[in-house]
């Protein structure tokens, strides 16, 4: 059996944890720095498995040193964003928390695959890359997994049909300048701009760039985790079956779309190695500018959070 580690058992990490489990992917070790909470999680879980028949073992702990022998480590420990917080408020208090968890990865898993949720996410995938020394295919940001989900769930709302039916792709930074991309999602094969208005398909894709934001106003107290989690899931399963499933993540780019030395959201195929290929889509002039314009702001957090490591 496989063995997958999640470092924050807050929502994310434990909804994350309890899917994985439940779907018998891999056995899993939550870590948390609270002490008795990955734990109770873990037992409580283990439970679970003795209702709906998983045998995957699921364990807590409170130090770092149970990453050994991890083959993928999720990244979920930071603060969650609260309501009027911007993603770059996060910036520092989430940077000096990743450096101390990527240090662990690089002492104790040294051959993991890591997946990194923490937020601003593609700043913190960059720490993780940096501070862990791994080759580039092995540090991966779920983003993208997100965001084209929230876009597919608008869209089949919006043409009152299966979600199974749609796919839909999302470029660039995970926050208010992502690039939905409606020329590249479909509803079983037809382009969704030969379906839908333009102002309706605009209105949608401005829904989609605010989805997170608008949960956080509807919680209040917290953010988004059960959608976050399963898109986590997706890409550790991809991951460790090997499936070479293409998906848009935030992958460290040398040279591809035009861009260097940061993490962009960008299609990928994923498998043992981690990120087996990086797809390069041939963007209109208009498309390219707002993926310009995201990869930019992505760049300024990279350069602020240089000094944190």
């Amino acid at each position: 059996m496989h063995k997958v580690s999640i470092v924050g058992a807050g929502n994310v990490g434990a909804t994350c944890a309890y899917q994985i489990a439940a779907k018998n992917l891999a056995d899993v070790t939550m870590i948390d720095i609270v002490d008795g909470l990955p734990q109770g999680k873990a037992l409580d879980m283990a439970q679970c498995g003795a209702i709906f028949d998983f045998d995957a073992k699921v364990e807590g702990a409170n130090d770092l040193s149970a990453l050994a022998k991890s083959d993928v480590v999720v990244v979920t420990s930071g603060i969650a964003r609260k309501p009027g917080m911007d993603r770059m408020d996060l910036l520092k208090t989430n940077a000096t928390i990743l450096k101390d968890v990527s240090a662990a990865i690089r002492k104790h898993a040294p051959d993991a695959i890591v997946v990194v949720i923490t937020n601003p996410l593609d700043v913190m995938s960059y720490v993780a890359y940096k501070v862990t020394g791994f080759p580039r295919e092995r540090v991966v940001g779920m983003a993208g997994v997100l965001d084209a989900a929230r876009f597919r769930r608008f869209l089949a709302w919006e043409l009152k049909v299966s979600v199974r039916d749609v796919n839909a792709m999302v470029l660039g930074g995970h926050g208010d300048q992502m690039v939905p991309l409606p020329r590249f999602s479909t509803v079983n094969g037809v382009t969704v701009t030969e379906l839908i208005p333009k102002d309706r398909l605009d209105a949608i894709v401005a829904r989609t760039r605010g989805g997170g934001g608008e949960i956080v106003k509807l919680l209040k107290t917290g953010s988004a985790y059960y959608a976050p989690a399963g898109s986590a899931v997706v890409m550790v399963e991809a991951i460790l079956k090997d499936t070479g499933h293409m998906v848009p993540a935030c992958a460290y780019l040398d040279g591809e779309y035009g861009y260097k030395g940061i993490h962009l959201g960008v299609p990928v195929r994923l498998g043992r190695e981690g990120v087996k290929q990086i797809v390069e889509l041939k963007l209109a002039p208009d498309e390219k500018k707002m993926l310009d314009t995201s990869a930019e702001a992505v760049k300024k957090g990279v350069e602020e959070v240089v000094q944190f490591l």
